[in-house]
Formats: C-alpha cells, sequence, structure tokens
C-alpha cells in the first residue's frame, strides 16, 4: 500500500480507525452475515452489498438489509447481536501496517487522535487488540458530539482536534470512506485516502459514519 501524504509540516494527525488503521471490515462482515441469520436471512449475506455500506451507521445497515431480504427487523435489537457477534471475533483483528506505521513514526513529535465512527465499547476493545492503545490517548466516538453530528459532518475531526490542543487547519487526516473524507474537508483539514475494499464501493451519500 502507498500512501500519497503531502508535503509539509502538521500540528496533529488523525486516523479513522476501521479500514484505515486496522483491517476490521472482512470481521464486520462475518458478524452482520452472523447477525442477520439468527433474524432469518436463509441466504449468504451480500458481501459487495455490505462494502457498499462503507461509513453508514450500524442501525442504518440492519435497516437497509432488512429492506434488501424483506425481513422485519428491529435494528437495536440487530445492531446488539451484530456487535456482539463482533467483539468475539475481535483478537483476529490485523493492523493496516503502512498506517500505524507512520502514526508510530509522528506520535514521537505530535499529537495523534483517533476518530471513529464506532461507539467505544467497540472501538475500544479492537484498539487494544491491535496494540494502538499504546499510541492513542486520545479516542473520539460520536458520543462525543451531539447525536446526528458524527461523520461526514465536521464535529468529530473538530473536537479530535482541540483535544490535540491545536489548529483544525493544521491537521492531517487519513480516511479510508467517504464519509470520513467529507467530514474530515469540512473541517477544513487536509485528507489521506486510505484505499481499501470499502472505499471501493463505498457510497457516496452523507450517511452518519459507524
Amino acid at each position: 500500500m502507498k500512501l500519497d501524504i503531502p508535503a509539509g509540516d502538521f500540528d496533529a494527525y488523525i486516523f479513522d480507525l476501521d479500514g484505515t488503521l486496522v483491517d476490521s471490515m472482512p470481521l464486520h462482515y462475518r458478524a452482520w452475515d452472523a447477525a442477520m441469520r439468527e433474524f432469518g436471512l436463509r441466504e449468504k449475506l451480500d458481501e459487495n452489498l455490505f462494502y457498499s455500506l462503507g461509513g453508514v451507521n450500524t442501525q442504518g445497515v440492519a435497516i437497509t438489509f432488512g429492506e434488501r431480504y424483506g425481513l422485519a427487523l428491529d435494528p437495536e435489537k440487530v445492531m446488539h447481536v451484530k456487535e456482539a457477534l463482533y467483539l468475539k471475533l475481535v483478537p483476529e483483528i490485523k493492523r493496516i501496517e503502512p498506517v500505524v506505521d507512520f502514526a508510530e513514526r509522528v506520535a514521537k513529535t505530535r499529537p495523534v487522535a483517533i476518530a471513529t465512527g464506532g461507539l467505544i465499547d467497540i472501538a475500544g476493545p479492537a484498539i487494544k487488540a491491535a496494540g494502538l492503545d499504546a499510541i492513542f490517548k486520545i479516542v473520539v466516538t460520536p458520543a462525543d458530539v451531539a447525536p446526528g453530528r458524527g461523520k461526514p459532518r465536521p464535529d468529530m475531526f473538530e473536537l479530535a482536534a482541540k483535544r490535540c490542543g491545536v489548529n483544525p487547519k493544521n491537521c492531517l487526516v487519513f480516511e479510508d470512506a467517504a464519509p470520513g473524507i467529507q467530514a474530515a474537508i469540512a473541517a477544513g483539514m487536509k485528507v489521506v485516502h486510505v484505499p481499501s475494499r470499502a472505499t471501493r464501493g463505498a457510497s457516496e451519500s452523507a450517511s452518519e459514519s459507524e
């Protein structure tokens, strides 16, 4: 993987988690497939459909799957089952080494933060399993901003910059999905696009990040 990092010095570096620092999307897919089967799915979950929903929040994904397969679902119940299944898979998580290597280098001289669309009870175990807790002391989730103000809105990145003690315009963001890229640009930050399957199939809609 080659990262197109812009020239210049930045006051802080902010990273998305899923698909950016950790290769967790295949684990999310397996959890979704198993969860949907518990709620009546009688075939393999469409993997391309799953990846096309990159950046959509968990309940929104459940609604889309229910509509696609003609299942009457309670998105809240599906979300809890899916997340419990995902947590069982977290020990298998793998780091995206080029991004983590860069984060380790810049963390020696600059503040670094994670801005993830996942809530801390899901993101926290993944961060720890990947050994990222030694690098990142600042983690921002949708729970830290007003309801409905997650990605693609800029609030999470602006808060991450504030917690780093820097001007948002002097931050560099690493993101793989369209909503996160939109959020970073809205915050006035430069962005490094981390290529992933999630990005190639990501919806360009302005949905709140997972």
